[in-house]
């Protein structure tokens, strides 16, 4: 398998100008779901898997699944600043020190835990989001772009899939 294939397993994500009622319900239950897709792979990992890289130079397991915590935490809190605030200038992260943190060494549990309670309330969120609320926007920092709640929903859709598909890389790798 290629870098590429294996950096991005279900390719790169590509927003459209507008997604459907049909496409946010889908992007919608996708993250809801997350969680339970999550630890069905983690409960069939092994200590030696959890540290294995999904490709050369890539983060272990162990690092995905804290990482797909601590993004989704942050894109959770950009939710709430959109909806609360008028196009405000979110706060941008360095996920590669976030991946390198002390907490980060420990039991993907304390992720999964935490994904579990995160991705329930999300889901309410997302769900009571009008059509007008969906058009709210904000500001990456790093980009200057303005992101729409829509076309966020479904980014963050894919991400939990794109992260899923790391995991299932290396629980196919046969474990020592």
């Amino acid at each position: 398998m290629s870098d590429d294939a294996l950096r991005y397993p279900i390719g790169k994500f590509t927003s459209k100008e507008a997604y459907t009622k049909e496409e946010l319900e889908e992007s919608i239950r996708r993250i809801e779901s997350l969680p339970a897709r999550m630890e069905a792979i983690i409960r069939i990992l092994s200590p030696k898997q959890l540290d294995t890289p999904y490709r050369e130079g890539g983060w272990t397991a162990r690092q995905v699944i804290h990482h797909v915590s601590d993004s989704h935490i942050n894109a959770y809190v950009r939710f709430k600043w959109a909806l609360t605030e008028d196009t405000p200038l979110i706060k941008a992260y360095n996920e590669k020190l976030w991946a390198e943190t002390g907490e980060v060494k420990s039991s993907p549990e304390l992720s999964l835990n935490l994904l579990k309670a995160l991705h329930a309330k999300w889901a309410v969120l997302l769900k009571s989001l009008t059509a007008a609320e969906l058009q709210r926007e904000y500001i990456h920092p790093e980009t200057k772009k303005n992101f729409r709640l829509g076309n966020v929903v479904a980014m963050y859709a894919w991400h939990g899939d794109h992260h899923l598909a790391h995991l299932k890389i290396v629980a196919d790798k046969k474990s020592h």
